[in-house]
């Protein structure tokens, strides 16, 4: 059975881990499927969304520490390199929305592969772990460069040093996620949201998520000049023409993401 399961649906593609006996952490194999997967989305006009969440209880536990033990297992320096660095630089770069779809423990690399994403949605009785001091390792996955964005460096810092376990209602709380949803209606509002993004302007979604991307590092008038280049861009894209249109004709309007 494959780590990785795949399908697109309305414009969006879910990308769902699949070894639920180990409550879908990472291996090699599991992680190039991903990093595989996210290419497939970016090169794929058809999907305008990419939604991810795990299969059974938990949505990612990290890596399998079993692999890390294995001495015919890859070092710990190339599964940070080509596993994860690679996967959350796609998350970043893929022009195109993507939720993340918390669907029970996000612990670890899974935790940060979560917030990385545009959107994260929890279920209420998901949990979010920087379990990584709990091994004497930091934090990877862009963890020490995403979480102290969203939450503040104090936060963070206590978060990553002292493992603690962050229920999803605190999680949303501090600004770590955008949203969560009893787990009765989890899957239908999480999808619902992916399903929401599909139908917008992808190409203006996705020079919004550059824009977001450069604002980690820009100052104010260099963010000023990012904005008049991409406003430019966006505004001769197909999107924009009909937006324009549906609203001085009063309708809905129909977007295609070109």
């Amino acid at each position: 059975m494959s780590s990785i399961q795949f399908k697109i649906e309305e414009g969006v593609a879910s990308i769902t881990l699949n070894r639920p006996e180990v409550f879908n952490s990472f291996n090699k194999e599991m992680a190039l499927a991903m990093q595989a997967r996210l290419d497939e989305c970016e090169d794929n006009d058809e999907v305008r969304a990419i939604y991810i969440t795990g299969e059974g209880k938990a949505f990612c536990a990290g890596q399998d520490l079993q692999e890390v033990t294995d001495p015919n297992g890859p070092e710990l320096t190339s599964i940070v390199r080509d596993h994860y660095n690679q996967i959350i630089e796609r998350i970043r770069n893929i022009e195109k929305p993507i939720v993340a779809a918390v669907n029970g423990v996000a612990a670890g690399a899974g935790a940060n592969i979560a917030i990385a994403c545009d959107v994260c949605v929890a279920t209420e009785s998901a949990k979010f772990i920087q379990a990584f001091s709990m091994i004497g390792l930091i934090p990877d996955s862009g963890g020490t460069f995403t979480l102290p964005r969203l939450v503040g460096l104090q936060k963070a810092s206590a978060l990553m040093m002292l493992g603690d376990r962050v229920a999803a209602q605190e999680a949303e709380r501090i600004g770590m996620i955008y949203k969560w949803f009893p787990d009765d209606q989890f899957t239908e509002e999480s999808m619902a949201i992916a399903k929401r993004l599909a139908k917008m302007p992808t190409k203006g979604l996705g020079l919004t998520k550059r824009a977001l991307n450069l604002t980690m590092i820009s100052d104010l008038s260099t963010q000023l000049k990012v904005e008049e280049e991409l406003q430019t861009m966006a505004g001769q894209t197909y999107d924009y023409n009909e937006g324009v249109a549906a609203f001085l004709e009063k309708r809905k309007p129909e977007f295609k993401g070109k």
